[in-house]
């Protein structure tokens, strides 16, 4: 794939909010349309889904538009337009009656971009790697936008077969692609981590009989100390817990779900994806931590991919307080093996359920 690096634009101003005239159902549409200007096209009122109404621009140089309904119409289902035909990629907006929702469209290719950023250093494990940096679509085109952020392991299996195991990648980058023009994902900014030949220690607590491990804490520390810092002042993110999300497989599996345990209030989400909960004899489901305010996705495939641990953690969780479809989520991969072409064919599902359609507030 084609690597484009994207410097990190330059923050607009902070924003004015205006006040929404009473009893009304407002849209802020934050985009800088130009002459084209913005036009609303919604279920109810003057506006249709076939053609549209145009919105307000607020005084000054802040590219904010807005629109109102009465609040009598109820809940609003809208998308903005750029001119009279451009309509927004990706899914409707939703606004309760009487709300007024800040949003931010983008009109261009559904299409994100990686970047590499070379030889990252470490102080923690004193060694270097690279971080690849996925993009999404309207980064370039909406300097108005901030996102949430998955940080991902492994990251040379993430977006280019030249690079990842067994010349399979997880096309991370394709499958967010096609969930945000197909409105179903939010668009979020993807930081892989590359693995070095010190994988196995630096994903895993002491220490396992077979293998050893235990540097997991101080991986653990670049991440939160180091990486983070570093992603958080380079690219237009929201830093919170809400929208930061750890997600890896295998031994990656594993040391996402014990970061995110260690740190409640720096990842509201984590995935294992076919997580080693076989580490040190099971260690971390017979010591599974009382329930913090984490999202957890386990899965594990049916054919040679310890689903019985996966089974066992998931068990070990609900025991603990998490509740299923609320802050846990388990699958079971029909036919899935223990490797990347497996992983690419589920990771919509982690996805959507971290960043579902409209769930992103900034």
């Amino acid at each position: 794939m084609k690597r484009i690096a994207i410097a990190a634009a330059t923050l607009l101003p902070a924003l004015l909010l205006v006040q929404p005239q009473a009893g009304a159902t407002t849209v802020r549409v934050h985009y800088p349309a130009g002459k084209d200007g913005i036009q609303i096209r919604a279920d109810k009122g003057a506006a249709g889904w076939s053609h549209g109404v145009p919105a307000t621009p607020d005084a000054g140089p802040v590219n904010v538009w807005t629109f109102t309904w009465p609040d009598a119409l109820g809940d609003i289902q809208m998308k903005p337009a750029l001119g009279a035909d451009k309509v927004s990629i990706g899914g409707v907006y939703k606004l309760p009656a009487g709300a007024t929702l800040d949003i931010y469209p983008f009109f261009g290719p559904p299409f994100g971009k990686v970047t590499i950023v070379k030889d990252f250093a470490s102080p923690q494990l004193d060694n270097k790697r690279a971080l690849r940096i996925y993009l999404p679509p309207s980064y370039g085109e909406n300097a108005a936008k901030r996102y949430p952020v998955l940080y991902m392991h492994d990251g040379q299996n993430l977006f280019d077969a030249k690079t990842a195991s067994y010349g399979v990648e997880w096309g991370v980058d394709e499958t967010i692609n096609r969930l945000v023009a197909t409105g179903v994902m939010d668009e979020a900014i993807v930081v892989g981590i590359d693995n070095t030949p010190e994988r196995i220690p630096e994903y895993t607590p002491c220490c396992d009989p077979k293998y050893g491990g235990g540097k997991l804490k101080a991986y653990d520390a670049f991440i939160v100390e180091t990486v983070k810092p570093w992603v958080d002042s380079h690219y237009r993110t929201l830093p919170g817990k809400d929208t930061t999300a750890i997600m890896g497989s295998s031994l990656g599996g594993l040391a996402s779900v014990l970061i995110a345990q260690r740190h409640p209030d720096i990842f509201s989400k984590a995935g294992g994806v076919s997580s080693s909960f076989w580490w040190n004899n099971g260690a971390t489901i017979a010591q599974a931590p009382a329930r913090v305010p984490v999202k957890f996705y386990i899965d594990a495939g049916t054919r040679d991919d310890d689903l019985d641990d996966a089974t066992k953690m998931r068990d070990a969780l609900l025991a603990k307080g998490w509740r299923e479809a609320d802050d846990l989520m388990f699958y079971k991969a029909e036919g899935g093996r223990h490797n990347e072409k497996s992983w690419a064919a589920r990771v919509d599902k982690p996805l959507t359920w971290f960043f579902p359609w409209g769930s992103t507030r900034q």
